[in-house]
């Protein structure tokens, strides 16, 4: 098939760690988020370039190895072929490890019998030259019949002849490999054809040892594996707290300065409230924690980027298959420490129907950083900034306390819903280990803005708009000559009533009425928490200098006279966040990936139970 059709639709296709995503930034620039975790792409990404000639849209697929799906993942990436799907391409550019060429053409010998014009891109240059393997592009090309372009997408090496081949000329594929045998057969003849291809094009020169093979030992050894990767996260979560004091205490005394300039300019009024302890006391509810959501991610980018995530990966692998949870099921789940939704949504990738609904009942239960707010508030009011030999912060170490409680949890949970669901045996996982690299200091810089933009624009928006509600709730009472209007006190108020309505039900955990309104918003999402105690303890504050810590800290219980904030309160809070489904967008995505509310409703409910019942022990426990 040939055709003088101007290319405007191109798939970018290949293996999984074949460097789609690196090209795809590279021609479009956007930045997409790279991970060196096979799966982690898991739809369809967009993108677009201008050429002198033509505009390019570039579509991103999910990595795969063959045109039979296996998964969701694979079923995405192989649809747009089809000749009536809206995305049907123009061109198929098919990226290649140029280092590992003889397994990465078994997928590309099938894309190009479907009649699709295809180029092939020989990508990772700089690993294949390490490796000393060398190859006859221009034998290839001619051999194959379609351009063949080496590139390093990383460093944007080669991309200015890619796109000049793109755009000089529309291209066909003669590619044959098999007539319809059987499947075997085919598999078969498929390789011999790819062994003969092989054979004329590629030369293994003197090759060094890579830093890779050296360190791969050590990084996935049964003992040391793991004791490193609980080493690596204790540094983060010591850094979490250490480097991020001094920001955040800029941005509270910031806006100090700020609610105290408010208050000096305008009446004692309702404006006044509205602006100080709604709208000024939400926001510092959310961008004080911007620091330490911004050094978490800059560690998970280093880990990601280089490739080590993929290690850990391997060896939690070992431990899974145990559970009841595929090999596959690794990847959301470290995935969920970052976010439960997009973890959720890379479990596409899990073949078996019953590992998937494991991983996607379980992997909320993993720490996310949307609880690293709420995390970070609580110990700080129970724990003093005291270390550990004079060096480690014992902050720092509950945080790592609470993420590895997580993960011990989901792990458990797996286990019992592998005995519910009469799980089928366990399940190989065959994983490619991509080659260690370098970080790229650029694309963990946006990665780290972009999840802070995401944090103050999409997380933010919530806390303010119910910040905002609450500070009504919380000024105005019932009635036109309301209780509260007369006495000032907060208990009075719409929110103080609703909140006494629930205490009774959650007093055996150690909370009162005002933890109750927080745990109640918090279900539309965990870091409303913050924010909504910010709200409500700014307007019980007479201080003109309101520091939420510090007044939660002294607040005392009237009847009692015993703190509020007991470790044996706080601990108990903890636990509940660590557990409880508080997270709307989350059962979104479960619906959306199930196809039926059965499998929210039942993880809501084990998780509030979990919650609940957890929280209660701890609190016995500490009391």
């Amino acid at each position: 098939m040939s055709s003088n059709r101007s290319i405007r639709r191109i798939a970018l296709c290949g293996n999984p760690n074949s460097g789609k995503s690196s090209l795809f930034n590279a021609l479009t620039g956007l930045e997409q988020k790279i991970s060196n975790i096979p799966g982690t792409t898991i739809e369809l990404k967009r993108g677009r370039y201008k050429s002198k000639k033509h505009s390019y849209e570039i579509i991103d697929t999910p990595g795969t190895y063959s045109i039979d799906p296996k998964s969701e993942d694979e079923k995405i990436a192989l649809k747009i072929f089809e000749p009536d799907h809206p995305d049907y391409p123009e061109l198929i550019v098919y990226v290649a490890d140029a280092s590992n060429i003889k397994r990465h053409l078994f997928f590309f010998s099938q894309l190009a019998q479907r009649g699709i014009p295809m180029m092939l891109v020989l990508n990772l240059l700089d690993i294949s030259e390490a490796k000393g393997v060398q190859i006859d592009t221009e034998r290839l090309q001619n051999e194959l019949g379609i351009p063949v372009v080496a590139t390093n997408a990383r460093k944007k090496e080669g991309i200015a002849e890619l796109q000049s081949i793109i755009d000089g000329k529309a291209f066909t594929s003669h590619y044959t490999f098999y007539d319809n045998t059987s499947e075997v057969e085919e598999v078969v003849q498929r390789y011999s054809n790819i062994d003969k291809l092989v054979d004329k094009t590629v030369s293994i020169q003197s090759k060094r040892e890579l830093l890779t093979q050296k360190l791969d030992p050590i990084l996935t050894h049964p003992i040391l594996g793991y004791a490193i990767f609980l080493g690596i996260l204790f540094i983060i979560f010591q850094s979490v707290f250490r480097l991020s004091e001094y920001p955040m205490g800029l941005i509270e005394s910031g806006f100090d300065v700020l609610g105290n300039s408010v208050r000096s300019v305008l009446p004692d009024n309702w404006i006044e409230g509205l602006l100080v302890d709604g709208l000024i006391a939400g926001l510092s509810g959310v961008i004080i924690f911007i620091p330490q959501i911004a050094i978490l991610f800059f560690f998970i980018g280093i880990l990601e980027d280089t490739g080590y995530m993929a290690r850990v990966s391997f060896i939690m692998d070992r431990m899974l298959r145990g559970l009841g949870l595929s090999g596959k099921s690794v990847v959301p789940l470290v995935s969920g420490v970052a976010c439960a939704i997009p973890a959720i949504m890379a479990t596409r990738t899990i073949g078996n129907w019953k590992d998937r609904i494991i991983t996607i009942l379980v992997t909320p239960l993993m720490s996310c950083s949307a609880r690293l707010p709420v995390y970070t508030l609580l110990i700080a009011i129970a724990v003093p900034e005291t270390s550990v030999w004079g060096v480690f912060s014992v902050q720092g170490l509950l945080l790592l306390a609470m993420y590895v409680l997580g993960t011990l949890a989901s792990l458990v949970a797996a286990l019992v819903f592998k005995w519910i669901l009469n799980f089928d045996g366990n399940r190989f996982y065959i994983m490619e280990m991509p080659i260690f690299h370098p970080p790229r200091w650029k694309s963990i810089g946006l990665t780290v803005l972009n999840k802070s933009k995401s944090f103050v624009f999409e997380a933010g928006k919530v806390i303010l708009l119910i910040s905002l509600v609450l500070w009504f709730m919380a000024s105005y009472g019932p009635g036109e000559e309301s209780t509260f209007e007369q006495t000032g006190q907060i208990e009075q108020s719409y929110a103080g009533k609703f909140g006494k309505s629930i205490e009774p039900a959650i007093k055996p955990l150690g909370y009162n009425w005002k933890i109750g309104i927080a745990l109640i918003t918090s279900f539309a999402a965990r870091e409303v928490f913050v924010g909504t105690m910010a709200t409500i303890y700014s307007i019980d504050s007479d201080e003109p200098d309101f520091d939420l810590r510090n007044t939660m800290l002294a607040e005392v219980d009237p009847l009692s006279g015993n703190k509020v904030y007991s470790l044996a309160t706080v601990l108990s809070l903890m636990v509940f966040y660590a557990f409880a489904m508080q997270c709307m967008s989350t059962l979104a995505v479960v619906y959306k990936e199930t196809r039926t509310w059965k499998w929210p409703a039942i993880q809501f409910v084990y998780m509030t139970a979990l919650a609940y019942v957890a929280s209660w022990i701890t609190y016995v426990l500490a009391s």
